[in-house]
Formats: C-alpha cells, structure tokens, sequence
C-alpha cells in the first residue's frame, strides 16, 4: 500500500513538473515569437520572391510589401500588397496554445472573396523564429486540394520576415522573403479594411 502510494506521488509530481516545463517551453517558443512580431507593428517592408513566384504572372515583376498594420494583445494583421492588388491580409491570432494563422482575401469594393479564411493553427510551439501552420479543417473545406499545405513565417529579428507555403506531396512551393533592414512607406489601407 506504501509503495501504490508513493508511485501515485512520484506521478502526480512528474505531471506537475511536466506541465511546468511545458509552460516554460511555451513561454520561451511561441510567446518570444510573438513578440517579435510586435516589434514590427506600423512598420513595412520590401519583399522579393525566393522560391516558386518568378515565373507566376500573380507575383512577378510587382512590388511586393507587408505592412504590420495592426497589433492588439491578441491580433496581429498584416496586409500583403502585390503591386496595386490590396486584397491579402494575414491574421494571425495569438491563442492558449500557440498561433492561428488565416489568410483574409477581399474584393476592391470590401466584399470577402469566395476563398478566403484558410490557414491553420500551430501544433506545437516551434521555436522563437519559426512557426509553422498546416491546413486546418475550414481550410479542406473551402479547398480541398490544400489538404497538404503547411505554412510557415520565419524571423530573423533585426534581418528578416519569410512567408513560406508547401503543400505536400506536390512540388508546390512558394517563398517571399521581407528585408527587415529596408523598411519603406506604407501603402494604403487593404481592401476592406475597417480602421
């Protein structure tokens, strides 16, 4: 009986300690990532593509910006510009157990887009420069073909912001890399955008 008990403390303290460091590795991972990217709210940033967008008449030979254009507590939106196309923000949520990442695409005159509000959520707390986001079930159901899709943002403070897209199993791959070091003037509001 001794002994029952005292596995049953050893336990119940492995547990406690356990949900302790699974704090602590949250608080050193996502949560240092999210600062990051709140060190970069009302700034904005040139892009050129690294992988995958040279050839695409969507993204080549067009001036590629971010602007960390809004940063709450909790919401940090940052619309993506394509030349004189305003229609992709990033949004990404912080929530209890890591990053909710959707891409809201708007119409010129405000109205969302027939795909918008894909993304996915983070399944563990990755490190401090990089996230990453496989497609979520709203995600499969708006397309299915993006079942394989996993994102990721990754950055270097001080240097860069990379938007990466893979989707598995294809040779699907999309990079566009952001010089933290060549900010420049913000552009317009995004298409839709609610100050």
């Amino acid at each position: 009986m001794v002994l029952i008990l005292s596995s049953l403390c050893t336990q119940a303290i492995y547990s406690q300690q356990k949900v302790k460091n699974d704090e602590v590795k949250r608080d050193t991972t996502y949560l240092a990532y999210w600062n990051a990217l709140q060190k970069l709210c009302g700034k904005s940033f040139i892009g050129t593509i690294a992988a995958g967008g040279q050839n695409d008449t969507t993204f080549a030979g067009k001036d590629l910006i971010i602007h960390v254009k809004k940063c709450s507590q909790n919401v940090i939106k940052i619309p993506f510009y394509v030349g004189r196309d305003y229609s992709r923000t990033w949004v990404l949520t912080k929530t209890p157990r890591g990053i909710l990442l959707k891409h809201d695409h708007r119409h010129e005159d405000g109205s969302p887009d027939k795909v918008t509000m894909y993304g996915g959520h983070t399944t563990n707390y990755g490190n401090s420069t990089r996230q990453t986001f496989p497609a979520d079930q709203q995600t499969v159901d708006i397309l299915p073909a993006a079942i394989g899709n996993v994102w990721w943002i990754e950055i270097i403070s001080g240097k860069s912001f990379t938007y990466n897209l893979r989707r598995v199993n294809t040779d699907r791959y999309f990079s566009v890399h952001f010089d933290l070091t060549k900010e420049t003037d913000s552009p317009p509001a995004p298409w839709g955008w609610k100050e």
